[in-house]
This record gives C-alpha cells, sequence and structure tokens, in this order.
C-alpha cells in the first residue's frame, strides 16, 4: 500500500452510529455555565458544569493506564458530562448509560449487525461500482462493515439510549474526548432532535455534516483544554486496523472533515443559539456543508433521468430509501481521490496536493480533506438509477447537475482520467462510449458519458451493445 494511505489512517477520528429520532420543535435554549467553587463543594441544585459530585474542573483519583475500574469510569463519566455541559451550554437532564467494550468484541457484536436485504446488497453493490470504489470481486456492504470494524471508536445508540466505546484493549479503558463526543450526541437527540432521514448518502452526509460537525467541534475545544486546563483520561482510541478500504473511508468521513467548519462557521455568527436553530432547517446537501455560505441559498437541483430501459432491464429499489442514489461531493470527491491511494495500478487521477489540506507543512488531522475539488465544486444535484438485468447483470444511468457548463466539462475530463486509470479505452465510432476490458480491472463494464451543457450524463452496462437498452438515447 502506498506511503499516501497513511496519511489517512493517522487521520481516523471518532466514527459514531446514530440511528433515527423523530425531530423536535422544543430545543433547549443554551444557558450559562456555572463556575465551580474553589473547594468544589457541590451545588445546592443540578447546574450546568456539575454532574454527579463532580465539576468540570475538578481532579479525579484514578488511573487509567491499567484500565478503569466501574467505579473509576463512572466517575470520568460524570465529569465528562459536566465538561459537555460547560462546553455546549445544554444540561444533561438524566444520566448517560456507557459501556466499554473491546475491539473484537466490537466487531463481533455491532459492526456486521443487521441483515441487509437482497435490494440494498444489490443497489449498493452497483452504486460502489459507479463510484470506483468496490469493483464486482467484492461485495459493497461487506466491505461497509469491515471499515466500521476498525475504525468507530465509540457510538451513541439513540434506540437504546446508551453509549458505547470501543478499547484498545481488553482492560476497558476510555478515551475522554471520545466519551466527550459520543456524549454531545446523546444532548443532540435527546433535546435536539437530531433524527433525520437520510434517504440518499448525500443526505445522510448533510445531515451528519451537522450532527457529527457539532460533536466534534465540542471535542475539538474538549481535547484543547485536555492537558492545559483539565486533567483528562487519555487511554484508549485509535483504530484497530485490519481491513480498511481508504476509498469508502474517505467518502464516509466527510461529516468529520467538513462538518465541524460548517458548525464553526454558523457558531462564529449566532453562538451555540445559531447552531441550535440549525436542528430545525438541516443542510440540505452535502455541498452545503463544505461550503457554509451556499447554506440557505444555494439548494441542490433535481437534474430530470428519466426511465428509458428496455424491458429486460428493471430498475432497484430499497424499501426506507430514495428510488435512486445520489453521492455528492463527498461521493465524487471520494472516487475521483481513490486512485492516489490504490496499489493495483500506477498513476492517479488528484494529486495528493489538490485534495489533502495542509497546517504547517502537515496534513491537517482536524480537516484532512478538501472536498471541494476543482472537478468537484460545481455540483449542483444528481441523480443515479440503478437497474439489474433479468440474468443478473448490474447496470446505471447517473446525471449529474452542474452549477454551469464548464463545471461539467471539467468533471467529465476528469471522469475520462478515471476510465483511463481502471484500463478504460475508447471505442471506436461511438462518440462518447468506453469500454474496460475484463481482467484489466475490477471494474470491467462498457460507458457512455455525454454533456449537455451543465448536465452530464453517464450509463454503464456490462457491454457497449447493451448500453442503449440501459438507458436509450433520444435527441
Amino acid at each position: 500500500m502506498r506511503a499516501l494511505t497513511l496519511v489517512a489512517v493517522a487521520a481516523l477520528v471518532v466514527l459514531a452510529g446514530c440511528s433515527a429520532l423523530p425531530a423536535t420543535d422544543s430545543r433547549p435554549t443554551p444557558g450559562e455555565p456555572a463556575t465551580a467553587p474553589a473547594d468544589f463543594v457541590d451545588p445546592d441544585g443540578d447546574v450546568l458544569g456539575w454532574e454527579g459530585g463532580y465539576w468540570y474542573n475538578e481532579g479525579l483519583p484514578v488511573t487509567d493506564d491499567d484500565g478503569l475500574n466501574e467505579t473509576e469510569r463512572r466517575m470520568v463519566v460524570n465529569r465528562s458530562m459536566a465538561r459537555v455541559e460547560r462546553l455546549r451550554g445544554i444540561e444533561f437532564e438524566t444520566p448517560v448509560d456507557v459501556d466499554v467494550v473491546s475491539r473484537d468484541a466490537y466487531r463481533e457484536e455491532y459492526a456486521g449487525n443487521g441483515n441487509a436485504s437482497d435490494a440494498l446488497r444489490t443497489f449498493d453493490d452497483a452504486k460502489f461500482e459507479a463510484l470506483f470504489l468496490v469493483g464486482e470481486d467484492r461485495g459493497a456492504i461487506d466491505v461497509q462493515r469491515s471499515n466500521r470494524g476498525s475504525n468507530v471508536l465509540g457510538f451513541y445508540s439513540p434506540s437504546e439510549d446508551r453509549i458505547v466505546v470501543v478499547s484498545p484493549t481488553e482492560t476497558p479503558q476510555v478515551r475522554e474526548t471520545t466519551l466527550g463526543h459520543e456524549l454531545v450526541h446523546a444532548l443532540q437527540f435527546r433535546q435536539l432532535g437530531a433524527g433525520y432521514d437520510s434517504p440518499t448518502r448525500d443526505r445522510a452526509n448533510a445531515n451528519s455534516g451537522l450532527v457529527e460537525g457539532d460533536a466534534r467541534f465540542v471535542d475539538h475545544q474538549y481535547g484543547d483544554r485536555c492537558g492545559a486546563d483539565w486533567d483528562c483520561a487519555t487511554a484508549g482510541g485509535g483504530g484497530g486496523g485490519g481491513d480498511l478500504h481508504l476509498g469508502v473511508y474517505l467518502l464516509t468521513y466527510f461529516p468529520y472533515s467538513d462538518g465541524p467548519g460548517f458548525v464553526e462557521a454558523v457558531y462564529e455568527d449566532g453562538g451555540w443559539a445559531a447552531v441550535g436553530e440549525l436542528y430545525g432547517d438541516p443542510p440540505a446537501s452535502s455541498e452545503q456543508v463544505a461550503q457554509p455560505e451556499k447554506y440557505g441559498e444555494d439548494q441542490p437541483a433535481d437534474p430530470t433521468l428519466r426511465d428509458r430501459s428496455a424491458n429486460e432491464w428493471s430498475r432497484v429499489s430499497v424499501d426506507g430509501r430514495a428510488p435512486y442514489a445520489e453521492v455528492g461531493v463527498g461521493g465524487l470527491t471520494a472516487m475521483l481521490a481513490y486512485p492516489a491511494y490504490d496499489d493495483s495500478r500506477r498513476g492517479a487521477v488528484l494529486s495528493p496536493q489538490t485534495f489533502l489540506n495542509y497546517r504547517d507543512g502537515a496534513v491537517d488531522s482536524r480537516d484532512p480533506f478538501d472536498y471541494t475539488t476543482t472537478p468537484v465544486e460545481g455540483w449542483d444535484g444528481e441523480r443515479m438509477w440503478v437497474y439489474e438485468h433479468e440474468d443478473g447483470d448490474l447496470g446505471y444511468t447517473w446525471r449529474i447537475a452542474w452549477d454551469s457548463p464548464r463545471d461539467a466539462t471539467e468533471f467529465a475530463d476528469s471522469y475520462r482520467d478515471l476510465l483511463r486509470y481502471w484500463g478504460g479505452e475508447r471505442v471506436d465510432g461511438e462518440p462518447g462510449v468506453w469500454r474496460i476490458p475484463e481482467g484489466e480491472s475490477p471494474f470491467a463494464d462498457a460507458f457512455r458519458l455525454t454533456v449537455d451543457g451543465d448536465r452530464a450524463t453517464i450509463v454503464n452496462a456490462p457491454e457497449t451493445d447493451e448500453l442503449d437498452a440501459v438507458h436509450e438515447p433520444r435527441n
């Protein structure tokens, strides 16, 4: 694996698992935290910055190097709740249950939970193949589950109202910033109405850009105080290695990289009250998260894409999801950047300097990826229909709207470079048609790319003579 992959692995942070809950219009107004007295005496009532007998800046008689016993863990959890209250300005009305499990236990009990329907597997296989992330030799659902098993540090379960922290050792260890991050999620789902429908990947990245961005913005502040103003439990944390797919990781990392900047931009304009208002009107696209100035100003377009498939091709849909895929700027950036991480071929489509953010000569660990590179920054909406042939072959039609014809052309140029990278060749006598031969890469298929003004359309089929059957071209 190329040396560049170490950049992404070094940037691993908390990836939280959150389920949907109904939104609420009753959101707390951020309050002014209390100041701890010099003797840390308990207050007369429950105040912001104090929880379960501990103030936010109170020292604890615990040692975390050898793991935390149950009593020590409860102390750390209560103090961490007090610290989140102080930073976020919202009161924990009741305690939060926290479990600590080993990496192996997490993989066994949580990472692979849930049965994926045949329709979901088919849909995701086509979508991740369209992104040139997971080829026909692997299952997209399995790759995503493997990634979660390798890099999740903790999660909050709204349905169970509890936090699970993943310890790198069998003796329970807790990194306090991970705990603080997940405690923010508890406040979000309990009191801010953070449960949203996420019918597409782009909407999931947009919603998580708010939810994870808020939590990451707080845990950045939390971490800055550890060692400076606060004593913190620092053992624990870190990914668990394993078979981490860096292209899929880049796609799912979007909320953690760009979300904090989105929330910070809103916070700087209007404080926590303005951030709280976002929960009633979350961003409509990942583009609005990546470029906060577009929030509320640049709604994603609906590029009309009609079904023009032949009878032997059937459109695939998944219950509870939109009938189409939409990957947004996070997905498109992952698609074009992944060749720089791939070690199966030579070359790249985007240079690392294009999609990595640098600070003081090193990759910015808090915001490592730029999801608005030149071929992607003009994104304006998309639709991808997934099709299955009666013999089981897959195909798709993907239309992406851009802000201008120039943006569409820039994307098309980079997409052709992507086809070349994976072994694609132009088909003589058929304008816009490409073919990746069998055995050349895991993405052997036929492709037709056309640009019409500010719309780029990609049609995929197993063979060139099937392209019209998936989507018949019309004048």
